[in-house]
């Protein structure tokens, strides 16, 4: 037993019992780093992470390996979910030395915290064109004696390098009399959509090449910018993304919900770890789709995630678990496999067309064994096979809810039971999107209760609008981070637009003004990653790129840029224009790593469309509006005037409800019904 014992993460916990004296990132193990002056050994990873298991099986459950680990080094290990600052930082430097990255990350530290050596996966033995992990640890115990000077100076240029890093892609700001017209251009948004059509996928729907990751909000521009534009060659690449997604072993044919990446082009194996963001992200860009496409299919799989996420997801108290393991058994996808024989036994009589649905076959489609995936649409099957496609379509789920009825009592997979503040606000997204598209009650009341829940247990205190990171067993820790605030103000302003609830547009501006106050660069542009006076960290990166999560900044500046014009409040337009105005010609060039940024860049050109609702029925008329696909609305409503907001100032009439359509707080007449003004938007 080990220093994680008393930890609360499941990863962490994880590895309390092996042999290594690990210790969680924290005074007392950087301290005796510094006192005995000996290396730090970083090992970084996740509850649901394939290969750190595997690196834990092979190295450290070992005796002997974890007697050469204790020796030498100060072996502290990280839950990136729970330190996703000290993650970036290490990543960034294991990333410049070797080119490449992942987890579990393995990297070496001065006793000053700053990096020198690391790398991801060691085997125990030479392979794979890897150095053993026992060759790599004496060696670095070796050098770290021998050539201390040469290391020091690698560290401090490696630390130099990881804090110029976030300024890669910035061009100098903007001039305030610019008109926004000449600043972002359609040709701007032609090119980002040139772009990523290069990337493209035409067959099996995505872009480039295997590991495939969804890349939500590239398909999220697509859809956009048809919407805005007509461009079929979007639009056509968008849905087959979706399609194939929805159609691969990326998404639980059987119980809903989405794994984390494809290892192939076909989406067919996935790596089988269900990651909590990955199913918000997903669920909100299937939102659009339906919107856009009123496909059936979009709008079931949307109802079947969040079902998945109401049942092995939500927490008793209301919060979104973080994590589904990949294994189970000690083996990748057990829980999610199946041999055909196992299906027969099951079905019986109804196996053959269900076999022949799922590409189940004797040998199996995966490593001997079979993932279920769709090759054909149902309509398209149907008709091949002779078959009614309505009376298979029954019959097919009938099946599905047989087989996850026995699935239900195979071992699962870990949960990592970690409550997350900034993956919670995004589901809160995700639910109210999904409300707003399906109308379906359950899914706010999802909402509002994660987001009571998120206010009550994450304040650090109640008159502060600080928060912390991670909560589990009723204790919270870790000050929140800026995707943490970022994401929660978003679902504050996507609450408001389906709830009518106005209290929460208040509660994100005064969260938008902690986060200007606290986490602002030098130039009050761009947002630090880390809060002021966070002192445990050798850096503070300004996280840009959207990666599988949007960055910080990206979700930020379309809050400030929504909540000034809710409030009226010019200072954070100007920012928002100013950032993406610094980004725009890296943004253009490289649009699949800045997706967010790209969407934000398009409205720009297109406008922002500021719907008011007005009236004792302003309720139901703002749920009448949700069904449209009207990308980048703001959406408010009253019963009566509110003299602080200027949308809803002087709007109300006695015994009506009326909707006003305005620009720059400049409205046409207003309507009783949605459908009189949706072509004018």
């Amino acid at each position: 037993m080990n220093k994680l014992i008393s930890e609360t993460s499941p990863y962490l916990l994880q590895h309390a019992h092996n042999p290594v004296n690990w210790y969680p990132w924290g005074e007392e193990a950087l301290q005796r780093a510094l006192q005995e002056d000996k290396p730090i050994l970083v090992s970084i990873g996740y509850a649901a992470c394939h290969w750190c298991h595997v690196m834990e099986r092979e190295s450290f459950e070992n005796e002997a390996t974890a007697a050469i680990m204790n020796e030498h080094f100060i072996n502290i290990k990280i839950d990136r979910e729970e330190r996703p600052d000290l993650d970036h930082i290490y990543m960034d430097a294991v990333q410049a030395m070797t080119g490449a990255g992942g987890w579990p990350l393995n990297v070496f530290l001065t006793p000053e915290k700053k990096p020198f050596y690391g790398g991801t996966y060691f085997p125990p033995t030479q392979a794979y064109n890897r150095p053993s992990w026992t060759d790599v640890l004496l060696s670095i115990s070796d050098a770290f004696q021998q050539k201390r000077e040469e290391i020091e100076s690698q560290a401090d240029n490696l630390v130099q390098h990881i804090s110029q890093s976030g300024q890669i892609g910035l061009q100098p700001g903007f001039a305030l009399n610019i008109p926004h017209e000449e600043l972002f251009t359609k040709a701007q948004c032609d090119s980002i959509c040139e772009n990523i059509l290069k990337q493209a996928d035409t067959t099996w729907g995505g872009f480039g090449r295997a590991p495939k990751f969804p890349q939500t909000f590239t398909i999220a521009y697509l859809l956009r910018y048809h919407h805005a534009w007509e461009h079929p060659a979007a639009l056509k690449q968008a849905l087959l993304s979706l399609d194939k997604m929805l159609q691969g072993g990326l998404y639980d044919q059987l119980g809903g919900g989405f794994a984390r990446y494809s290892t192939d082009e076909k989406w067919l194996a996935p790596h089988f770890e269900k990651m909590l963001y990955d199913n918000a992200l997903l669920i909100d860009v299937l939102c659009d789709a339906y919107q856009l496409t009123r496909n059936e299919v979009y709008a079931q799989t949307i109802k079947d995630a969040l079902t998945y996420i109401n049942r092995e997801m939500t927490s008793p108290e209301g919060g979104f678990y973080a994590a589904l393991d990949a294994d189970s058994e000690g083996v990748e996808g057990k829980f999610y496999t199946w041999s055909k024989a196992e299906i027969h036994h099951i079905l019986g009589e109804q196996a053959k067309p269900f076999c022949e649905y799922y590409d189940v076959s004797d040998h199996g489609n995966w490593e001997e064994t079979n993932i279920l995936w769709v090759k054909q649409p149902l309509l398209q099957f149907a008709a091949e096979k002779g078959y009614d496609a309505a009376v298979l379509g029954a019959m097919l789920q009938g099946c599905r809810e047989k087989l996850l009825a026995v699935r239900a009592n195979r071992i699962r997979p870990g949960l990592d039971d970690k409550i997350l503040l900034g993956w919670n606000a995004m589901m809160v997204h995700a639910c109210c999107k999904a409300y707003g598209a399906l109308g379906i009650e359950a899914y706010r009341e999802m909402a509002i209760r994660n987001m009571d829940f998120c206010l009550t247990n994450f304040r650090q205190d109640a008159g502060s609008w600080a928060f912390y990171h991670t909560w589990k067993q009723q204790e919270a820790k870790y000050p929140a981070f800026l995707d943490d605030y970022a994401c929660l103000i978003q679902a504050l302003i996507a609450l408001q637009e389906v709830t009518g609830d106005t209290t929460y547009l208040y509660q994100a501006r005064d969260i938008a003004t902690f986060v200007t106050t606290h986490f602002s660069d030098e130039n009050q542009l761009f947002f630090y990653y880390t809060i002021e006076g966070q002192e445990d960290v050798i850096v503070r990166k300004k996280e840009i790129y959207d990666g599988a999560v949007p960055s910080g900044n990206a979700v930020m500046m379309q809050n400030l840029w929504y909540l000034s014009v809710v409030f009226d409040h010019k200072p954070w337009a100007n920012r928002c224009t100013g950032a993406v105005s610094g980004l725009a010609q890296t943004v253009v060039r490289y649009p699949t790593s800045f997706g967010v940024w790209a969407s934000q860049l398009l409205q720009f050109v297109k406008g922002t469309p500021e719907l008011a609702v007005v009236g004792k029925n302003f309720k139901e008329k703002m749920q009448e509006t949700q069904k449209w696909f009207i990308p980048y609305k703001i959406l408010l409503g009253a019963e009566k005037n509110i003299s602080d907001i200027p949308l809803l100032a002087d709007r109300a009439r006695e015994n009506e409800t009326l909707i006003y359509l305005c620009k720059d707080y400049h409205c046409i007449k207003p309507v009783y019904y949605m459908e009189e003004i949706i072509n004018l938007i």
